[in-house]
């Protein structure tokens, strides 16, 4: 078997001996991470607390196990069903309208084979709350549409799931917010394992979720945020610029944009010897995907799996894919307010600095940018352990929101 291909330890007969491996060694690893981490200047960040510095090398190593043997956590909820639960409510959403499909978009929707779904979507209220999920908008409140991250090919949008951090988050912090909806896209996959959903389905799938809260519910747009996470980033401003570039007199653009460690460049314009990608590399729990590796990673392998039929090149090219992209001049003109929030320790923060850069070139004082000192990647959805950027960032949020 190549060691080449990613997951290549995927197969029972070598995943199930290399996981008890892992086990059995992480008995005397994490106990050796723990140690070392104790003095300060061994740490990836002086700043880092302990805990922050052993979450890091311990998420950074799950990373790497993930990309021997493939995703060997409990599956989560997907597009398939709706899983119910308390603290928050779920409910079906009937696909968009295929004749909302429009454009460039409707030609690589043929060329992916891909229509619209009904899907599962999911209400988050702030506690106590008594408000039901889908009713009417209270005066001056705001409604966040959430479109999770994990590179198109992990986590979830259920509200149990590691992305409704940041949701919780939010609506902590900014009095404007009562409630949060999250659509469960459809998630890419590739070799080795079943070829899945590339793009543009998640775009499609999120403008089902769009078009349900303002053609079902009628919660006006500009009353309505669009925030994404990491790869909910890449898809929330894909999304917009669906609704800028082709008007739908029942879709217009949302009223604001909120982007948490935006992955903004799926290709390797950023790829240089001092990119974050490098320099960022022991103080990120993702590893980069730079240059031809021996053992292809999470993240390559995910953009293969989202670009699929369009190819690696649509990465480089396409702006709906990386709007970040230094071999593109991608234009902005159209977006609503935005808000760029980014580490100043994750590997992706030059490619997030080009974006808030084209974004403010065109949005002017309607791009607010924020890099928090020492920061990972998609820290805002780190509880406890990123303090106190993460309560800092939340509370700009806050303010921003507030403004109009």
């Amino acid at each position: 078997m190549s060691m080449t291909a990613y997951a290549p330890l995927r197969h029972p007969v070598l995943k199930v001996p290399y996981l008890a491996f892992e086990l059995l060694t992480a008995l005397v690893r994490v106990p050796c991470w723990a140690l070392l981490a104790i003095p300060r200047g061994w740490r990836p960040r002086k700043s880092w607390s302990w805990s922050l510095s052993v979450m890091v090398k311990l998420g950074r190593h799950i990373v790497s196990m993930n990309d021997k043997v493939g995703n060997f956590q409990t599956p989560p909820p997907n597009h398939l069903a709706l899983v119910p639960g308390p603290g928050y409510h779920g409910v079906w959403v009937s696909p968009v309208p295929q004749s909302y499909i429009l454009g460039k978009v409707a030609m690589w929707a043929s060329v992916a084979e891909v229509a619209p779904i009904r899907l599962p979507g999911y209400w988050i209220h702030e506690p106590g709350s008594t408000v039901a999920p889908e009713a009417p908008l209270m005066p001056g409140e705001k409604v966040i549409y959430a479109l999770h991250g994990g590179g198109y090919t992990r986590w979830s949008a259920h509200p149990a799931q590691f992305p409704g951090h940041a949701a919780r988050g939010v609506i902590q912090h900014a009095a404007c917010v009562h409630r949060t909806f999250s659509i469960e896209y459809r998630l890419s996959s590739t070799t080795p394992f079943a070829v899945a959903h590339p793009f543009p389905t998640a775009l499609i799938d999120a403008l089902t979720g769009y078009h349900y809260l303002v053609s079902t519910l009628h919660i006006p747009p500009a009353s309505i945020v669009f925030m994404g996470d990491s790869a909910g980033g890449n898809l929330t401003l894909a999304l917009v610029r669906y609704l800028v570039e082709h008007p739908i007199s029942d879709l217009p653009p949302p009223g604001a944009l909120l982007l948490l460690s935006p992955w903004a460049d799926l290709g390797t314009s950023h790829e240089t010897p001092n990119s974050s990608l490098i320099t960022c590399a022991a103080s990120d729990f993702l590893a980069a995907p730079t240059g031809p590796p021996a053992r292809p990673n999470f993240l390559h392998w995910s953009i293969r799996a989202f670009t699929g039929p369009l190819g690696l090149g649509a990465a480089e090219t396409n702006p709906y894919i990386s709007p970040a992209s230094r071999h593109l001049d991608v234009s902005f003109e159209g977006f609503p307010r935005t808000f760029i929030s980014a580490g100043e320790a994750e590997i992706l923060r030059d490619s997030i600095r080009t974006l808030n850069e084209r974004m403010s070139r065109d949005l002017g004082e309607g791009a607010r940018y924020l890099e928090a000192p020492d920061s990972v990647h998609d820290f805002l959805l780190l509880q406890g352990l990123q303090e106190p950027q993460r309560g800092e960032t939340l509370g700009a949020i806050a303010e921003w929101l507030a403004e109009a």
